[in-house]
């Protein structure tokens, strides 16, 4: 299309300004929404007597969202907040991530065909809970506008219930926070890495598919390799170096390996820079007390960093040992906050920690001695959970609330980030377990079934679906 106005000189009409805008509610817009509510819930449809108030307009956590015409005037209206279930309530300031919409109103002169003003409720609700942390979204919707939520991607579940004295279906908002990181993170490794099966040990040998390390053939020794993110290098040099060395003794611990040394190749655009980067690793590398035996610097070059670490076991523990009926368990390290300028993605456990404190938790696989082991890697608990029941050719359910996380920390995010030492083990139902240390805290948190995939169980006993039924497509062990 051509723009009339470069070929005439005579401007393009101007687009008609929206008849709306959607956004969250100030006190005073509140109050309005208040009495949208009242005018509609109680006063016509009777559903309520007196007022329709209840605890979700006292939690502060309920986000109010308002539609407002070209006059400012408020139009409409929804809420968006904790879902009212006692397991819910009974988490405190621990947010289980399931959230509800309701409360969905509209001005009777604003409400026109095919509800537009609602419908734009609706997504911004959708969207509201997706930023909060929410993993499970859903509302309890008259029948009569269950239509509507259908067509903007709503499931309904279960058949209809009399609420108020009048029929509701409960509907569900698909969240698809943990499968959009799966995709971004693990789901191209089998068209990548297929052609390693080509040898006999290619990718571990028979047995060993996707594990978090390598076990060294003829030695009693694991192998691992990470590399760090470039922009993660370049923007914090010393966190990334070290990180570089963490990830990989996790892998070494997932295994339930001794680190034995590291080996590391960096690369920098000079000397100074490179310094930085290796201060960070050689931090590390001290703190945990493993020697960096050698490696590789280029400078000149954008910035790279990737570490090997080797350690010792005589039975490294797989990721892929686990079979239905087995108990899943998360133990983590739940100490530390969010590493400043990565809120919601890396969570900083381990620069608090003493060396014999660090060196004690990458002992806890060792410890368990579980039938399968995975250490959670930038695909999140979640993700990496699907990768050991994948690999377990298994399909993994947790329990959210259930799982052990930090107060004051949105779901979502918990169970999407790095959260620097956390392990997914798969074990038989009351195995024993040695003494842990106090850094840790392990919990059983779901369990492995026939099937694929990894689903969420809530304290109604609702499962709802977060990863498909292949994480990074390479198969059972």
């Amino acid at each position: 299309m051509l723009d009339g106005g470069i070929l005439t000189g005579h401007r393009a009409p101007a687009a008609p300004a929206p008849a709306y805008t959607v956004g969250r509610a100030d006190a005073a817009d509140r109050a309005a929404y208040d009495g949208l509510r009242r005018a509609e819930f109680v006063e016509v449809q009777r559903l309520f007597a007196g007022h329709d108030r209840d605890e979700a307009d006292d939690d502060p956590r309920t986000v109010v969202l308002v539609a407002r015409d070209v006059r400012g005037q408020v139009i409409g209206g929804v809420r968006v907040h904790p879902a009212p279930h006692p397991a819910v309530r009974a988490a405190g300031s621990r947010d289980l991530g399931w959230w509800r919409g309701s409360r969905l109103v509209v001005a009777p002169g604003a409400r026109g065909a095919r509800a537009p003003v609602a419908a734009a409720l609706v997504r911004a609700a959708c969207a509201t809970a997706e930023d909060v942390g929410a993993l499970r979204f859903d509302a309890a919707v008259q029948a009569r506008h269950a239509a509507l939520f259908t067509r903007l991607g709503w499931a309904s579940r279960g058949a209809p219930t009399t609420r108020h004295g009048v029929a509701h279906v409960e509907m569900d908002w698909p969240v698809a926070r943990v499968q959009r990181l799966v995709d971004a993170t693990k789901a191209p490794l089998a068209g990548l890495l297929g052609r390693l099966a080509e040898h006999p040990l290619g990718g571990g040998g028979a047995g060993w598919v996707g594990d978090d390390a390598a076990p060294v053939p003829g030695a009693p020794l694991v192998a691992a390799c990470d590399a760090i993110l470039p922009s993660m290098v370049e923007r914090d040099p010393e966190w990334a170096g070290w990180c570089a060395v963490l990830v990989n003794l996790n892998d070494l611990a997932a295994m339930g390996a001794t680190p034995v040394g590291l080996l590391d190749a960096v690369g920098a655009r000079d000397a100074s820079f490179a310094r930085r980067v290796l201060r960070g690793l050689l931090d590390a590398a001290a703190a945990w007390g493993v020697p960096v035996l050698g490696g590789h610097t280029q400078l000149g070059v954008p910035a790279a960093l990737s570490v090997t670490a080797l350690g010792a076991t005589s039975r490294p523990v797989p990721g892929g040992g686990g079979r239905p009926g087995h108990a899943l368990r998360l133990t983590a390290d739940l100490g530390g906050a969010w590493r400043p300028g990565y809120t919601g993605t890396q969570w900083d456990s381990t620069t608090s920690r003493s060396p014999a404190e660090l060196r004690a938790t990458g002992e806890v696989v060792a410890r368990l001695a579980p039938a399968a082991a995975k250490d959670v890697s930038m695909a999140g608990t979640v993700g990496t959970t699907g990768m050991l029941a994948e690999a377990s050719g298994c399909r993994a359910v947790l329990d959210v609330a259930a799982v052990p996380a930090p107060d004051g920390v949105p779901a979502g995010d918990w169970l999407t980030c790095f959260p620097g030492f956390a392990v997914v083990t798969a074990d038989t139902p009351g195995a024993p377990t040695t003494p842990l240390p106090d850094t840790v805290t392990s919990r059983v948190c779901g369990d492995l079934v026939e099937g694929a995939g990894v689903g969420l169980r809530w304290p109604d006993g609702v499962v709802t679906e977060a990863v498909g039924p292949a994480v990074t497509g390479l198969g059972a062990a």
